[in-house]
């Protein structure tokens, strides 16, 4: 008789997390219906990234910390796109790159210090720091820059390179009065 109230304890927790999660992933799909097709396409994607991860680490294939980090760096990623699409009101995103303090030098041979930071740097005319989201540790979110905005940053920077070249060239004064002109 002990066993069937254990089956049915089994069951109805089961059935509790089934319904808790089913209620999460229609939460989730709403509150995306308030941005446009290539933002609810990233939302869709990262839900998917979310999912592989899930299933890899229910197969075992990988550990806890790989699994904790991942599941943090894609909520970090969630969070600024959301972020992004409604400051701008614009259903368009950047390429989003989310790294902890430790994965720097993943993006940047030099690596900024992280307390340098400031939102809206552009770093080396590749990269816009975006913020730090804190999932359960902190990740630095970065935009790459689109190759367009790279080749003006480029542009600009050598534009303002070659200013103060131009500034120290010095001429001669010039006079006032037009010089005679010799006859033969």
């Amino acid at each position: 008789m002990a066993i069937f109230p254990a089956k049915l304890c089994v069951a109805i927790v089961v059935l509790f997390l089934a319904v808790v999660c089913a209620h999460a992933v229609q939460t989730s799909k709403a509150s995306d219906e308030e941005f446009g097709p290539v933002v609810r396409a990233y939302l869709g994607y990262l839900r998917n990234e979310q999912e592989v991860v899930d299933d890899r680490v229910s197969r075992r294939e990988i550990n806890m910390i790989y699994y904790r980090r991942n599941s943090n760096r894609i909520k970090a990623l969630r969070q600024m796109a959301m972020r992004v699409a409604r400051d701008t009101n614009n259903d368009y995103l950047p390429e989003l790159e989310a790294v902890a303090s430790d994965e720097f030098r993943l993006l940047f041979e030099r690596p900024p210090h992280p307390d340098a930071l400031r939102v809206g740097e552009v770093l080396r005319n590749t990269f816009r720091f975006l913020g730090v989201v804190r999932t359960g540790e902190a990740f630095y979110v970065f935009a790459r820059l689109d190759p367009y905005e790279q080749a003006e940053l480029t542009e600009k920077a050598s534009s303002t390179l070659k200013k103060p070249e131009a500034q120290d060239i010095q001429t001669e004064p010039r006079s006032l009065t037009r010089s005679r002109r010799v006859v033969p």
